[in-house]
């Protein structure tokens, strides 16, 4: 492979978290760092230099770093709302484009950068959004037993992100806890890669009915708790949960049940899977979740596999998610995770706010298409927020 030139464009802490996984791989250079604030450049620029990386050149501006480097892939690590201008720049550009999670606040815009990647996709092009957590080894383990059919039909899930977010935290960015730029809150920020995890894991949602509520915190616009009902075009219901709200903070949880097997997935590890085809114990009532076969299955995935080579790297679902994108640049195909992947969370995130907004069930094809584009959501009032 020769040389891979790629810019960071927003160089704050998840601009870091970048430049920090493409160490893993040689042959892979940043040539380029953007933002705005010429202070977090600098210092991201000093933080490679100091790990052994040749220091990039600055840039306050896509238009001038594409004008001054030869820049092949851009990571998009800046604030939500301002994906649809810098992704849709790069990819008229003719560059790869890797974008944070959330693929922006707005479903319509976002869906102008699905479009746009389509677009580009014919020419060559890879647009990949960061759903790092289905590169885990229990995520793969678990997707690739669902395509097998090894849990017979799925008939329910529970998907759970219970965090704690200090009021500090909100305080800490005026864009932060704020609809325009933010896009929503323990959900939208904390819960989209749960919520991706679960729609690859159940299929494509039918009907939400959700609740939100703003129950710890002060100054923001946004929810810091969510739980909603989801239906599945499988038949599957499934009940989501998403807080910024449990002190001091718990853990990621996704629990997948169906007719022949189920799998708990605690904080990215493999805590339970059990498939009927394995053999081994099994009962009538199995209230304990007896013959747990997580080890078992997890042997059939090698550790090393899933792991930086650097143990030292912090961000090693961000390197396993570059290697898929390189590899389907390198390869000409599409990346593991799409543009139309991030587009479908984005939807499902906007049926959780809109359903709390209306006080009732929505279904998943009209927030998609669009009929609620207008509805102005809000967060669901509490006697905590009146008191």
């Amino acid at each position: 492979m020769t040389t891979l030139n790629v810019a960071i464009t927003g160089c704050g802490t998840i601009g870091r978290t970048h430049a920090v996984a493409l160490r893993e791989f040689p042959d892979v250079r940043i040539v380029a760092l953007v933002d705005a604030i010429p202070a977090a450049a600098e210092a991201l620029a000093d933080f490679i230099e100091q790990q052994g990386g040749d220091r990039p050149a600055l840039y306050t501006t896509q238009a001038e770093a594409f004008a001054a480097e030869d820049i092949h892939l851009v990571a998009l690590a800046t604030p939500s709302g301002l994906h649809i201008q810098q992704s849709l720049e790069v990819l008229a550009a003719g560059k790869h484009v890797v974008i944070e999670k959330p693929l922006d606040v707005d479903l319509s815009r976002a869906q102008e950068i699905e479009a746009a990647a389509k677009e580009a996709a014919a020419k060559g092009i890879v647009a990949s959004v960061i759903s790092q957590h289905r590169f885990d080894q229990a995520s793969v383990a678990v997707s690739n037993a669902i395509a097998d059919g090894r849990f017979g039909r799925l008939t329910s899930a529970i998907a759970s992100v219970a965090w704690w977010r200090s009021q500090g935290y909100y305080d800490s960015g005026d864009w932060r806890g704020t609809w325009a730029m933010d896009g929503g809150g323990s959900l939208m920020n904390q819960g989209v890669h749960t919520v991706d995890l679960l729609l690859w894991f159940m299929g494509r949602p039918v009907e939400i009915f959700a609740h939100t509520a703003r129950l710890a915190h002060e100054r923001i616009e946004v929810e810091d708790t969510a739980v909603a009902t989801v239906t599945f075009e499988n038949g599957g219901l499934a009940v989501l949960h998403a807080t910024t709200a449990a002190y001091p903070g718990l853990t990621v949880r996704v629990q997948l049940m169906g007719s022949d097997g189920s799998a708990v997935v605690d904080n990215d590890r493999l805590e339970y899977f059990h498939s009927k085809d394995a053999g081994g114990e099994s009962a009538d009532m199995g209230l304990q979740g007896g013959g747990n076969q997580a080890e078992q299955e997890l042997a059939k995935y090698p550790e090393e596999d899933y792991k930086a080579a650097d143990p030292t790297v912090y961000p090693a679902g961000h390197v396993r998610q570059y290697r898929d994108i390189l590899a389907a640049i390198a390869g000409g195909t599409q990346p593991g995770v799409t543009v139309g992947d991030a587009v479908n969370a984005l939807a499902a995130v906007r049926s959780v706010y809109v359903s709390a907004t209306l006080g009732q069930p929505v279904l998943f094809e009209d927030v998609l298409a669009g009929k609620y584009n207008d509805l102005e959501v809000r967060t669901g009032s509490t006697p905590a927020e009146s008191a």
